[in-house]
């Protein structure tokens, strides 16, 4: 078996989504990854056909051994999982809890890359979180798991910059690569570096709960900054939105302008931009919507969505959204 004197660490590794994908294939190629877990195949696409989670999928392409149980809690799964004999466990966004007798298993505990710097954006959705609240920085946290909500010890961070453009999708990219370089540094250097992990700052602590369907929808009375920041933060997934003539409207792409739009209340549709864009005042401000997509239909052009749409200058969009429908 390979180990500590090798330079090589036998590593169990655990994920589920993309964000996980860039430190998996870093890891693999210096390590010995002796298996990677991942959450079940889930139901998808229009024949709602189980497909593999995208970090099994890469997984299996790399030929490594994988597993995906319901969960970590039976004595069966427990131990197989430590007749793998793992140094170390790394979890990227894995979603399912690790009980303590996991937690114990690998000789150097286990490590979690998490998408904040924490103890700021402990929790579920920590990228979108920074968007909305107006962060102008970030990063990724190398932290030795134990069993509270993203409270272990910190052995080190990476941090970047959130541009004044940063959607949660470009800023999800951006911390992936920065992952795969934390935590092969961490990895690299085990188990002496966990000499330098420090207890999080409980009294800076800051979660980031799961996005709820009424926080993205646009509400005309807020001010411009902030829904400039709720769109970016909900981009590309799973969108802001607003009620129109026939059902919501998720916004694709839209532009936030400041300076209020004179003798009209917030909601009113002002007409086409330059350039073909929906344009509507918010309390002061105007958002010009160049994409979107109607109830059931395809993303599309402003411009296109209005030839079939008889929405004339001066229609006030509502200001509370309407949360009867899915």
């Amino acid at each position: 078996m390979t180990g500590p004197l090798d330079g090589k660490k036998r590593i169990v590794f655990m994920g589920s989504p993309e964000f996980a994908i860039p430190a998996l294939a870093r890891l693999s190629r210096e390590h010995d990854v002796a298996a990677v877990y991942t959450q079940p195949p889930r139901p998808a696409g229009r024949g709602m056909k189980e497909q593999l989670v995208p970090l099994a999928k890469y997984a299996q392409q790399l030929a490594l051994p994988l597993r995906w149980p319901q969960s970590l809690q039976s004595t069966d799964v427990q131990d197989e999982l430590a007749a793998l004999n793992a140094d170390v466990l790394v979890v990227v966004a894995y979603g399912l809890l690790l009980p303590q007798s996991v937690l114990d298993m690998p000789r150097y505990g286990c490590i979690n890359g998490h998408a904040s710097l924490l103890p700021r954006w402990r929790g579920a959705a920590p990228i979108q979180r920074a968007i909305a609240a107006g962060d102008t920085r970030t990063g990724m946290s190398a932290m030795c798991i134990e069993a509270g909500l993203d409270t272990g010890p910190v052995i080190t961070t990476l941090d970047c910059e959130i541009s004044a453009d940063e959607t949660a999708g470009t800023l999800h990219d951006k911390l992936a690569k920065l992952n795969a370089d934390l935590l092969e540094t961490v990895i690299a250097r085990l188990p002496d570096i966990l000499a330098q992990a420090q207890a999080q700052d409980e009294e800076n602590a800051i979660y980031a709960p799961k996005i709820t369907n009424a926080e993205c929808a646009i509400d005309w009375d807020a001010p411009i900054a902030v829904t400039g920041r709720q769109i970016r933060a909900f981009s590309p997934y799973p969108g802001t939105w607003f009620d129109g003539p026939r059902g919501r409207i998720k916004i694709a792409a839209a532009r936030p302008i400041t300076g209020k739009a004179e003798n009209v209340p917030a909601g009113s549709f002002l007409g086409l931009g330059e350039a073909g864009q929906m344009r509507i005042a918010t309390i002061d401000g105007v958002l010009e919507i160049s994409r979107l997509q109607p109830a059931g239909k395809r993303v599309m052009d402003a411009r296109s969505f209005l030839n079939g749409h008889e929405i004339a200058p001066g229609h006030v969009f509502a200001l509370q959204p309407d949360f009867t429908e899915s």
